[in-house]
């Protein structure tokens, strides 16, 4: 074998070698990003229409959530935040509408506090999805139930649901405090 054909035969097996390495890289991200963002990585892929554009967005909702300075909030503060919670949950029973705009505010108060931005709902639920992706959707059902309330067109049904779903991220917010007691006695949890 003359040593043109050699080289020529070295550089298409470097060739295949560095295409493996970066496809083997490329999975390796993906499924970080997958195990990171769990459901919210399918629903971003569903939103952008690929998986290319969702990793590139998901990627740098992890950069700008990095530029971010997210503060633990004191026991006192978790305490006073708990007690509000348990009084937008008792006024449930006779104004539902108006407790769950109660309790979107005090969601977030505490993402303020906390230091998420909470001028825009996408940009604020995108972030929080960094650090709580399993409670982000959740999120987002109760701010859409709540939208629906400001226009008279959810159900007292609706309403419960979107008290639940603000509560599962609220618990998340606290930092790791005892998740608040609903009106039944149960748990903050589903």
């Amino acid at each position: 074998m003359d040593d043109l054909a050699l080289i020529v035969i070295l550089v298409v097996l470097a060739l295949v070698v560095v295409a493996a390495v970066l496809l083997w890289q490329r999975k390796q991200q993906s499924r970080k990003l997958q195990d990171r963002f769990g459901p919210e990585y399918e629903r971003t892929v569903e939103d952008r229409g690929g998986r290319r554009e969702a990793e590139r967005e998901l990627a740098e909702r992890q950069k700008e959530r990095e530029a971010l300075e997210i503060r633990d909030l004191d026991p006192v503060r978790q305490q006073e935040y708990a007690q509000r919670w348990r009084d937008v949950q008792t006024r449930f029973v006779d104004e539902p509408d108006a407790a769950v705009a109660q309790g979107h505010e005090l969601v977030r108060e505490v993402m303020h506090e906390r230091g998420y931005p909470t001028d825009d709902m996408e940009r604020q639920a995108d972030l929080v999805s960094v650090d709580h992706p399993d409670v982000v959707r959740d999120y987002r059902a109760a701010n859409d139930i709540s939208v629906s309330s400001r226009q008279g067109q959810a159900t007292t049904e609706q309403l419960r649901q979107a008290m639940v779903h603000y509560r599962s991220l609220f618990s998340r917010l606290l930092d790791g405090a005892a998740a608040p007691t609903d009106t039944t006695g149960e748990r903050g949890t589903r």
